[in-house]
C-alpha cells in the first residue's frame, strides 16, 4: 500500500484488491512449492539446528534456505521448491489478474531473489523462537513468583 504498486489500485479498494492478490499468490506459492516437494519426496519443513551457538545455528538457518533433506533425511538436495513456487505464483499473478502489461519473467525472477531473504529470515525466526518463547515465559513465571512474595 506504501509503495502504491500497482498505482491502478488506489485508495480503499485498491488496499483489498492487494490484500487479495497477495493471499492469492502465497497461496499459488505454498500449493506449488508443497506440491513439488510431495512429488519428489523432498522435505518441506524447517528443522531445528542440533548444534549449539549463535554462528552454528545462523549458518544452519541460512544454509537450510538453499538445500533440503531427501526422503531418508539423510541426503542433502538442493532446495528448488520454495523458488519454484515464488517464481510460478508471481508469473502467475501476472498474467490472470495484476493490471498493466507486466512481464511474467521479470515478476518470476524478482519473486525468486524476495525468496532468499524471505526464506533466511523465515528460518531465523523458526529457529530462535523457542528460545525468545523461553525468555518470555521465564521472566513471566518471576514476575508471577515475585508478585505472590515467593522470591
Amino acid at each position: 500500500q506504501i509503495r502504491d504498486s500497482p498505482p491502478e489500485w488506489d485508495g480503499a479498494s485498491g488496499f483489498g484488491k492487494r490484500a487479495l492478490s497477495y493471499q492469492g499468490q502465497f497461496i499459488i506459492q505454498n500449493s506449488i512449492t508443497h506440491a513439488a516437494n510431495a512429488l519428489v519426496g523432498w522435505e518441506p519443513r524447517y528443522e531445528l539446528c542440533r548444534c549449539s551457538g549463535f554462528k552454528a545455528r545462523t549458518w544452519h538457518a541460512i544454509k537450510r534456505n538453499f538445500v533440503t533433506y531427501n526422503s531418508t533425511d539423510t541426503a542433502l538436495r538442493p532446495q528448488l521448491m520454495p523458488y519454484l513456487g515464488a517464481s510460478g505464483a508471481a508469473a502467475i499473478s501476472a498474467k490472470a489478474w495484476l493490471p498493466g502489461n507486466l512481464s511474467p519473467g521479470i515478476k518470476a525472477y524478482q519473486a525468486a531473489i524476495t525468496q532468499v531473504f524471505v526464506g533466511v529470515g523465515v528460518n531465523l525466526l523458526a529457529e530462535y523462537a523457542p528460545d525468545v518463547m523461553r525468555l518470555i515465559h521465564k521472566d513471566k513465571n518471576k514476575n508471577k513468583k515475585a508478585a505472590a512474595g515467593l522470591h
